[in-house]
This record gives C-alpha cells, structure tokens and sequence, in this order.
C-alpha cells in the first residue's frame, strides 16, 4: 500500500548533494524500497534531443556542438558552458522549462501509480532552480571532496579540473546542506548507507502515512 501525507498525496523526496557524492546510487536504492525516481539529468538529456530547443542551442553556440549524426555533442556542450557563467544561464534558459514540464508530468503520473511508496527527485540543481519547493523532504547525500573527485574521475573519466569547474557551477555545499531535513553520509560501505536509508524511510516515510 502507498505512502501519503497529510494532504493525500505520496511524499517527494529531494537528493541534493555535492557531485560524485552519490545521489544516483541513493537513488536506486530507494527506488528499491518502493520509490518512483525521476532523475533530472536524464530529462536534461532528452531536453537537448528535442528539435525545436536543439535549433536553439546550434543558433546560439554554432554547429561545432553537433555530432557527426547531428545530435548535441554534451560534451562539447560542456565545454563551451562550465567556464563561463554566463554561457550555462542560456543554456539553462533554453533546457530548463523542458525539464520541469517533464518533472510535472512524472509526479502526477507517480502519485496515480498505487506501486508507488513515495516520490524521489534526483537533481543535482535542486536548490538551484527550485525543485526543491515540490519537495516534502530533502536528504543530503555527503562524501569527502576527495572520494567525490576520485568517483567521478572512475565514473565519468572527468580531470580533476573539469570536476572543480562543475562544482564551482553549483552553489557551495555549506549553503545546499541548509535545505536538507537529514544527511546522509555516503562516505563508507554500501551495507552502511542501506542501514541510513532503512532508519530514515522508517521515519519519514511512517510518519507521514501516521
């Protein structure tokens, strides 16, 4: 049986967290015990496949972000925007709106799933653009700067320094960490953070069906 708040609706909760920190993984977990994850990266994804918003961004930037199948280049992409502010806000300008329509559409299409325990909102701008206000709850996943850096050079193949321009891009995690209910720390063994999430679920999740 789902979970629901005092309102009737399923609760949502927010990960935030610094990158490489783990908020996927989190995410999957969760999702395990019943959540419905909407990951925003993925739709940022799907946002620059759209025709019209890919028009756009060729229009502002010039063709060289293009592939050779005339699919935006991210990465490219994203070398053209983390080093200049002024670069990404167009690009959030022009992706943005996309990604929060399609936020909408997948809280109403999990609040009327009767599978769904409760809602997780994966997104690395969740304070940022204020995602965080559809949020019952915001869980802050933390790790030390170095293994986040070492995660996301594995990972991802990011250098050091494309892993500190992409931080700098998001606000200070001093500053996010005041947005969250409960923090999370994800900077030891896997069975560790099952038994947070186990204990915060019990909490959180319980209590709102209370």
């Amino acid at each position: 049986m789902a979970n629901t708040t005092p309102t009737g609706k399923k609760p949502i909760l927010g990960l935030i967290g610094g990158i490489g920190s783990g908020k996927s993984f989190v995410a999957r977990l969760l999702a395990q015990r019943g959540g419905y994850v909407i990951e925003a990266d993925r739709l940022g994804h799907e946002a620059l496949r759209q025709p019209h918003i890919r028009q756009r961004i060729v229009e502002h930037f010039g063709p060289q972000v293009l592939d050779a199948q005339g699919e935006i280049d991210r990465t490219q992409l994203a070398g053209l925007v983390f080093a200049k502010p002024d670069q990404r806000q167009v690009l959030e300008a022009l992706v943005h709106p996309y990604i929060t329509q399609r936020i909408h559409e997948a809280i109403d299409r999990a609040q009327a799933d009767p599978s769904t325990r409760f809602i997780v909102l994966d997104a690395a701008l969740l304070v940022e653009t204020g995602w965080h206000r559809l949020c019952d709850k915001i869980l802050f996943v933390d790790a030390p700067s170095q293994l986040r850096q070492t995660r996301t050079q594995q990972s991802r193949g990011w250098s050091a320094e494309e892993w500190r321009l992409r931080e700098a891009n998001q606000w200070p995690l001093d500053q996010k960490r005041t947005f969250a209910h409960a923090v999370l720390d994800n900077s030891g063994d896997e069975e560790n953070l099952r038994h947070q999430l186990q204990t915060l679920l019990a909490d959180w999740i319980n209590h709102e069906a209370a």
